[in-house]
């Protein structure tokens, strides 16, 4: 099946961005010089000398391949979809901040609401392997940040990005997901019932041609578009070498703004928070703070009636001897002076009532109830 109507448009961009040894710098120089791709094609091979290399000026002036008409016919049928678009560098509707960033990808493709890639963001990133508390911050701060009207970007992840996306739905500003493979590839599969939730009420955005597999080499590089398409970066939970703090660091570079929020110092998951505020990151503590920051002119809803403690009793003197910090068990059964048997049927009620977590190593950490 042939579209002569995407012969002279996005069969071009498609070729463009798939010739060997044109990259996404190369192709800007090349369209900055000839303008829309398909005047790269129809210039000289003496023009294309004064930009490109002599083998790259061979590749695009050699005939267009196999490969290229069946990506091109398949990407059209894939856009005919319902809420499947596909934007280029030249498209009115491609998002205006990610034009402003060092390195804008030349096609987007989009599945659901368009529009959420040029409404005011925030990226909420994070571990993978993140604790309760770091998943109930991430939903909550996302869940209120989207009903003050932020549109919540982040990578699809488990963990961290999982948890944003599901309290981004919750509010006005709904979210989106910036996926490092084909938008027609669904990874992680666990997160399969999400991307069917963001599909529908939000935005999935790829700049990989469909088909592209899990390749780890990009996901690094999609993280420039999680924080150029955001006005700020909120780092929520992060071990020391996290790939969320790439991201935080490619906001810095892009003009964006960091934030962190601050854990324990016992925890090897608040290291990279703790680094970022060092370098800089405004440290948060509520959702306003972000919106201060901002100068979002949206307004937080009133905050939902903590969960109740225990009144009296041996589970809320656990609880009180527990503090914020995480501890062992015989820390904890020492300062309770109680058994170890006694105190773990304490602790098992009390994570069973989301007051305590059960962290790696056998510590116990208390939850925030608000």
């Amino acid at each position: 099946m042939t579209h002569p109507a995407w012969t002279d448009d996005l069969a071009h961009w498609l070729r463009l961005e798939r010739t060997p040894g044109v990259g996404s710098g190369t192709a800007r120089k090349l369209l900055a010089a000839f303008g829309l791709p398909q005047n790269i094609f129809s210039a000289s091979h003496a023009a294309l000398r004064e930009v490109v290399s002599e083998r790259v000026a061979e590749a695009l002036l050699a005939p267009v391949s196999d490969g290229i008409r069946t990506l091109t016919d398949r990407t059209l049928e894939w856009a005919e979809q319902p809420g499947n678009r596909v934007l280029t560098l030249a498209d009115t509707d491609y998002p205006q901040a990610l034009l402003d960033i060092t390195d804008p990808p030349c096609i987007l493709y989009v599945k659901g609401r368009t529009d959420l890639l040029s409404s005011p963001a925030l990226a909420v990133v994070g571990s993978r392997n993140a604790t309760a508390q770091g998943i109930s911050n991430a939903e909550k701060f996302s869940e209120t940040l989207s009903q003050a009207g932020l549109t919540i970007i982040s990578g699809m992840a488990l963990g961290i990005d999982a948890a944003a996306h599901h309290g981004g739905l919750r509010g006005a500003g709904s979210t989106v997901a910036v996926i490092g493979t084909g938008a027609n590839i669904i990874y992680p599969t666990r997160n399969r019932a999400l991307a069917h939730m963001i599909a529908e009420g939000g935005c999935i955005v790829s700049e990989y041609a469909l088909g592209t597999p899990v390749m780890s080499a990009n996901f690094p590089r999609r993280n420039r578009i999680i924080s150029g398409l955001a006005q700020g970066v909120l780092v929520v939970e992060a071990a020391a070498q996290s790939g969320s703090l790439i991201t935080a660091r490619l906001a810095a570079e892009q003009g964006r703004d960091v934030f962190a929020i601050p854990g324990s110092i016992h925890s090897p998951l608040s290291k990279g928070c703790h680094l970022l505020i060092k370098q800089g990151a405004k440290l948060v503590e509520s959702a306003q703070d972000v919106l201060d920051e901002l100068k979002h002119p949206g307004s937080l809803q009133p905050a939902p009636a903590s969960a109740a403690l225990p009144a009296v009793g041996i589970a809320s003197s656990v609880l009180k001897a527990l503090g914020h910090d995480p501890a062992d068990l015989d820390t904890l059964a020492a300062r309770c002076e109680l058994d170890i048997a006694a105190l773990h049927a304490e602790l098992l009620t009390l994570e069973l009532d989301g007051h305590i977590e059960m962290l790696p190593g056998g510590l116990v950490r208390r939850l925030a109830t608000s």
